[in-house]
Formats: C-alpha cells, structure tokens, sequence
C-alpha cells in the first residue's frame, strides 16, 4: 500500500481505513514517515523494515497473514514506482495469501506541488518521464539519462540525488544548457522536514551540497519550471471562451 509522499494527511482515504482494520502493518522506515502509521488502531503489531532483508519481509507478511484477517505492507509513495512491489508478491502468490495494492501518491507529484510548478504545459511540454541515474542497478539499453534528456521533456529523477555529477554530465551531453532550470525537493510534504532548493544545471550539486541533502529528494529538470513568472503564457484550450467541447459551445466573436 502507498503511504504517500510523507505527509499523513496525504495518505488515501482507503488507505487510512485499512490501516484502521489491520491487524499487523510492516512499514518502510527508511522512506516512510513513521506519522503515517498514527491511523492503526490500538493493539496493531507495528514493526520498521528497514533493517530487512526481501526474506524477511515476506517470511514476516506471510507470519502475520496467518493471524490477522487484514495485514498492511507500507511503502513510501506509490507501491508500483521504484518499489519491489513484485518481489514481494510472488512469495504471497505461492503462499496462496489473497493480496491487493493500494496506490499512493508519488513524492514526484508532491515535489511539484510544493514548489507550484506544473510538470505539463500548453505548447512548452506534454511529456513526463519518470527515471533515475545509472548507479549500482544498471539502465536498460535506450533508458540511460542521455537518452531520454534529448527529449527537453519534464524528468523526474527519483534515486540520483547523490548522483548530481551525472546528471549534469547527462544533461549537458543530451543539449541541455548549464543556465537551465533544476528543481530538488527533499522530503516533500513531510511536516517540518521538507526542503526545496532551486539552482540550474550549473550550480544545483552546490547548492544541495549546501543544504546538505543527500537522500530523499527529488530532482526534477523541465522547460515548465518557473512558469509561474513569466509574463507570457500559452493558455489551456479547455478553459477558452471560443473553444468547443462536449459541455461549451464556444462564444461567437467579431
């Protein structure tokens, strides 16, 4: 189940209710705020994952399983992003455990929002890329950053922000210029611990450095960001006076 990007009030209402019904929830201390747990019910057997192996996490769901009708994996934003959604699975399958997945918000939604920037706009960008810096898990051929940079799309880079002298490097080498834009949101939307950091791709690392942000943060690279000030912007057709659509005809002008 996803907990959201970290703020509790950010969990799912359906969420919320589950975590009321469960008998055990196994959560992603690493990641998760421990304050998204605060909607178990008292008597709940709450136990961190961080110290676990994937073993152990499936040997401790599937013990649990046997004694509780409902039992919760908490994972930090959205289970299906980045996360070992069907590692843990398989094991529950063969298991014969009935299971379900709970999505969430992604931190790359709540990074956006934190900073009010939009990750589409009209006739600048219709494409997001959701990807991360090649580091110890090797890229698939055709998804390296480079690759996907020459797009001058929206790229959301979860998992790089140690990483920051590769994406430069990747950037650059996919015709990005060292003046764009670079947003880095550390531990968006959790309750006092969140942390936003504008910079370009010349002088982001140092200024992360700076902020000394090292993990749990979002980068994000887009010709969208900073929209907010510009004084000329392409407008959404949806919202246009002499735009049709199934609900508005649009109004006769000279």
């Amino acid at each position: 189940m996803g907990a959201g990007p970290g703020d509790p009030e950010l969990i799912t209402v359906k969420a919320q209710r589950l975590l009321r019904e469960a008998g055990a929830i196994l959560y992603a201390g690493s990641l998760v705020s421990e304050a998204c747990t605060l909607w178990a019910s008292e008597g709940c057997e709450i136990a961190d994952s961080k110290g676990m192996t994937l073993e152990e996490i499936t040997a401790w769901l599937i013990s649990q399983a046997s004694r509780h009708e409902t039992v919760v994996r908490l994972q930090t934003g959205d289970p299906g992003l980045y996360g070992a959604l069907i590692e843990m699975i398989q094991p529950l399958d063969a298991a014969g455990i009935e299971s379900a997945v709970v999505p969430g918000i992604s931190s790359a939604f709540a990074s956006m929002a934190a900073a009010t920037e939009s990750m589409t706009l009209p006739e600048v960008t219709q494409t997001v890329i959701f990807t991360r810096v090649e580091g110890r898990t090797p890229m698939p051929a055709g998804e390296s950053l480079c690759d996907l940079a020459r797009h001058k799309t929206t790229l959301c880079l979860f998992l790089s922000i140690t990483l920051l002298h590769k994406v430069r490097e990747a950037l650059l080498a996919a015709g990005w210029t060292e003046n764009d834009p670079v947003l880095v949101v550390q531990k968006a939307s959790w309750p006092g611990k969140e942390k936003i950091v504008r910079g370009t791709i010349a002088n982001i690392h140092e200024k992360c450095r700076a902020e000394k942000i090292v993990s749990q943060a979002m980068i994000v690279v887009s010709p969208a960001l900073g929209a907010r000030n510009w004084r000329v912007l392409k407008k959404s057709k949806l919202y246009d006076a002499g735009f049709t659509h199934r609900f508005r005809k649009a109004e006769n002008r000279l």
